[in-house]
């Protein structure tokens, strides 16, 4: 398997497991104060994780021009995101809230397509138009509580907006220190969420519930995105938020086994309408001729056959290093994604 694919799959895998998590630790919490706790066990968390790897402080390695993505990241994936999610949990059960997160990878690729011009294909446009039905179908109000039931889905759609433009805006920082770029996040936006709940009034919970959301925020929010950001090395946005969307359906099941949610012949064809559109996504295959124009870039790389350059240092090809390199021109024809030494246009 590609080894963008298992860290796109394995992000899914941590986020899922932890939204019916925060489900069940959000009873007695506003959204700000869980919001807040969750992101920053994963900042505290991934801080001290990056200083153990670079045994000490280092730089971050982002450019002038970088660090404004950053910042658009961190407002619309840290701080609106995790509120407006936390808003539609309360207004809905928490498997119904994972199934709905599938939007976030509709929209992650609407915004790529449509603003950033990356490539797509009919077959991946055809397993969002059908992730989009499921997603229909699970939020329509029944006839027992009415228009009232689309204030849940409102505020899960709208948190899922807010990570997709979050996915967009990482993407162009993608080739920088994912545990930087995660961390960030998560202190700045933990900060600013607790922040908020203390001027709101909100108690602080005893410790024990501190830790466990924290933790929880740690694996689902934390390393999930290092993973993710990784991801979008290479696979591109859209492809990265497509296997990303398997997240729901872990979740789901966690929710149904851990919160013994109770679920309705809907639930089941949405499920099925979105893990149908979840298998066209992973079972693309993208290769033609295509050209490599000539540009610089700092990254970890192998060398590869995208990675043929000199060095003036002595090094050890055996393992990834990360230095300034030039690619050459190149054409050739290989199975590819849009990841960042293949965003030509089509």
């Amino acid at each position: 398997m590609n080894r963008s694919v298992l860290y796109a799959l394995m992000a899914a895998a941590l986020f899922g497991a932890s939204t019916p998590f925060a489900k069940l630790l959000s009873s007695d919490l506003s959204p700000f104060m869980l919001a807040g706790l969750l992101y920053l066990g994963s900042g505290i968390g991934l801080a001290i994780a990056r200083l153990i790897r670079d045994r000490g402080w280092k730089s971050s390695g982002l450019t002038t021009h970088e660090w404004p993505w950053l910042a658009g990241a961190i407002c619309f994936g840290g701080v609106l995101g995790p509120l407006a999610l936390m808003f539609g949990l309360t207004h809905t059960s928490g498997s119904t809230a994972s199934l709905m997160l599938n939007l976030e990878a509709v929209l992650t690729a609407l915004i790529a397509w449509v603003i950033f011009k990356e490539d797509t294909d009919r077959r991946i446009v055809l397993g969002m138009v059908v992730i989009i039905l499921g997603g229909i179908i699970l939020s329509w109000p029944n006839s027992n509580t009415g228009w009232a039931d689309w204030i849940g889905p409102l505020g899960v759609t709208s948190a899922c907006l807010c990570w997709a433009i979050d996915n967009n805006l990482t993407r162009n920082i993608s080739a920088s220190d994912a545990l930087f770029i995660a961390a960030s996040k998560g202190a700045v936006a933990g900060t600013v969420n607790c922040t908020l709940a203390w001027l709101l009034g909100n108690l602080w919970p005893d410790s024990v519930t501190v830790l466990s959301i924290m933790f929880v925020g740690f694996l689902g929010y934390g390393i999930s995105l290092v993973l993710f950001v990784l991801a979008l090395r290479g696979l591109g946005t859209a492809r990265t938020g497509a296997y990303f969307s398997t997240a729901p359906f872990i979740g789901a099941t966690v929710a149904l086994a851990m919160l013994g949610e109770t679920t309705h012949p809907a639930f089941w064809l949405a499920a099925s309408l979105m893990a149908w559109g979840v298998w066209l996504h992973l079972s693309e295959r993208h290769e033609h001729p295509h050209t490599h124009e000539p540009f610089e870039h700092r990254h970890r790389h192998e060398h590869d056959e995208h990675h043929q350059h000199p060095h003036d240092f002595s090094w050890n090809d055996a393992i990834p290093h990360e230095h300034l390199h030039r690619h050459v021109a190149i054409h050739h024809k290989h199975p590819h994604f849009p990841d960042i030494h293949h965003r030509h246009s089509h």
